[in-house]
């Protein structure tokens, strides 16, 4: 791995520090991975204050588009990681008042869950709060249910929208409604011809041949819908522009916004040559092309590729799409001529240029949980493999974080199981970002509740306590067992315990174990149906699921622990 940074743990910061440093007009909080305006009014006067984020890696998004009639804040997790509930809940807090905040969210479940957490935080302070949802890729027709695309590079038009009418004045309830509706009307869909390497993972998402491309790609570094042949980019374009407009619905005497975006590795050149068959390919339907725009606008570190993303304009959509912002990656206006314009050269010229239990803490406890950060540590590179093939490859990282953040805890945590219980589930919200730190930290939380009911402790009491964290997590997720996620491997361990009453507790938790770990090692014959690897759907067949595996390593060092008790 080639890049230029430091720590890798530290890309984040440096990062936002950099831009912090090179833009008059933006400030970055101090305890959080939050941009935000600087100098911004009493909380009395500010309009509805406009918050997006995501994972970085998407340089220039989010940061880049935090200015004057655009973002109020972006908020920024570690390399595709969503960023924690509690950042967002900072950056509602530093930016709104009495108008409220709209959270503009991309459609994938860390988002989801830690801006849907961060917004019933918010509200239940008083803040007003709306939350709207980006779906735009196409691609995914046929995959995944429409309300499970992800959002991907027409999110960067949905916050002009939204940002410019939040400046213009209007209510919550009226902004929102811009950005919803914009949501509802952009298609997009990306081509890559090759992969990017997340810092902390050291090595590409995925391997193509000499002449192989992704088709249908996310922002993530992983794998399209498809892999064909490398085509004319002419091809390629009316391929996507296919797909947009039968998605889209458009016809003839439709008008159009267009946005050409590069993946992070794609130099202008191309982006060029692509914008040119956009535009001609629309134009050809009988579509109007009012406004576009070429770049780099939300990428995927350095992947080499693109995406077109196509909005149906309404009335007052121009309006806000030609509003000034001081976003310093909003490129402009983004007005184009009707036709190209071509003079004839001189002929001389040859140039072309909770509540807690009061009970007595189990001396074993503080023991067992501390194997298990021991053997997730040692997990770290083969759950980032895992992760690798059909995801972005961070859960490693996660889960080291996780352990990390438990080793941190005080020894007052420990006073009680439920006390401990609780305070693991919120130390796992807060280092862990995505979908793995929310999902632990529900199933955490839920049972640290019913820990603290029970007036003394016994083993059905532990027993009783996974099945609740389980359905906190089945709950949470919507997810079943077959989708092929973490439940493949908690729901046989609790089936296990459950058949297994009156043996000694050591030898209950081994068999637990076992089934868990033949219920992670079935996952590599499932096809997924919820979270990233369901976009690859049959591709990611062969490899059993990274967070399983990571249910069925914990479950172990749980059951060798109590073995040496």
């Amino acid at each position: 791995m080639k890049k230029l940074i430091n720590d890798p743990r530290n890309v984040v910061r440096e990062m936002l520090e950099g831009l912090a440093d090179l833009t008059p007009d933006l400030a970055l909080l101090d305890t959080e991975d939050v941009a935000l305006r600087a100098g911004s009014p009493p909380p009395a006067e500010r309009p509805v204050a406009v918050i997006s984020g995501g994972g970085d890696g998407h340089e220039p998004a989010h940061a880049g588009y935090v200015g004057s009639g655009m973002l109020s804040a972006a908020v920024t997790g570690d390399v595709f990681t969503s960023p924690s509930s509690d950042a967002v809940l900072a950056a509602i807090r530093a930016t709104a008042g009495p108008a409220g905040a709209l959270l503009i969210v991309k459609n994938y479940t860390g988002d989801r869950l830690n801006f849907g957490i961060a917004a019933e935080l918010a509200r239940a302070q008083g803040i007003p709060v709306e939350l709207v949802v980006v779906a735009d890729d196409v691609a995914l027709a046929g995959v995944v249910a429409p309300e499970r695309r992800r959002g991907i590079a027409g999110t960067v038009l949905v916050h002009k929208i939204a940002g410019a009418a939040a400046a213009a004045g209007l209510p919550l309830t009226e902004v929102a409604q811009s950005a919803r509706s914009a949501a509802a009307r952009v298609g997009t869909m990306g081509v890559a011809l090759g992969a990017c390497t997340v810092p902390t993972a050291g090595k590409r998402g995925f391997t193509l041949g000499e002449r192989e491309i992704e088709l249908g790609l996310g922002i993530h570094g992983e794998k399209g819908v498809e892999r064909g042949e490398i085509r004319p980019a002419d091809e390629l374009v009316e391929h996507i522009i296919s797909r947009i407009a039968d998605e889209c619905r458009l016809k003839a005497g439709d008008r159009v916004a267009l946005l050409v975006n590069g993946l992070g590795a794609t130099p202008p050149q191309e982006l060029a040559i692509v914008a040119r068959h956009a535009l001609a390919s629309l134009r050809q339907r009988g579509i109007a092309v009012e406004r576009a725009w070429s770049g780099d606008f939300l990428t995927a570190l350095e992947m080499p590729g693109c995406s077109l993303s196509v909005l149906k304009l309404e009335t007052g959509d121009l309006q806000f799409l030609d509003a000034p912002a001081g976003a310093p990656a909003w490129p402009g206006a983004g007005h184009i001529p009707a036709n190209r314009s071509v003079v004839a050269a001189p002929a001389t010229v040859a140039d072309d240029r909770t509540e807690m239990h009061a009970g007595a803490l189990d001396s074993g406890l503080r023991g067992i949980v501390m194997a298990i950060a021991d053997a997730l540590e040692a997990a770290e590179a083969r759950l980032t493999d895992l992760d690798s093939r059909a995801g972005d490859g961070d859960l490693g990282a996660s889960m080291v974080r996780g352990a990390q953040a438990i080793r941190a805890l005080p020894a007052s945590a420990w006073s009680s199981p439920s006390r401990a219980i609780t305070e693991i589930s919120s130390a796992l919200r807060r280092a862990i970002a995505g979908s793995s730190g929310p999902f632990y930290a529900i199933a955490l939380a839920r049972a640290g509740r019913y820990l603290a009911q029970r007036p003394t402790l016994g083993a059905e009491d532990w027993v009783e306590a996974l099945e609740l964290a389980v359905s906190a997590v089945s709950e949470a997720g919507g997810a079943k067992p077959g989708d092929r996620t973490m439940l493949d491997a908690l729901e046989p361990a609790v089936r296990s315990l459950r058949s297994t009453v009156g043996l000694p507790a050591e030898k209950r938790c081994l068999l637990a174990a076992d089934a868990a770990k033949q219920g992670a090692e079935a996952t590599a014959s499932m096809s997924p149906r919820l979270g990233r690897a369901s976009y690859l759907g049959e591709r990611a067949i062969g490899m059993p699921d990274a967070g399983a595996a990571a249910v069925a390593i914990w479950l172990q060092a749980i059951a060798e622990a109590r073995e040496s008790v």
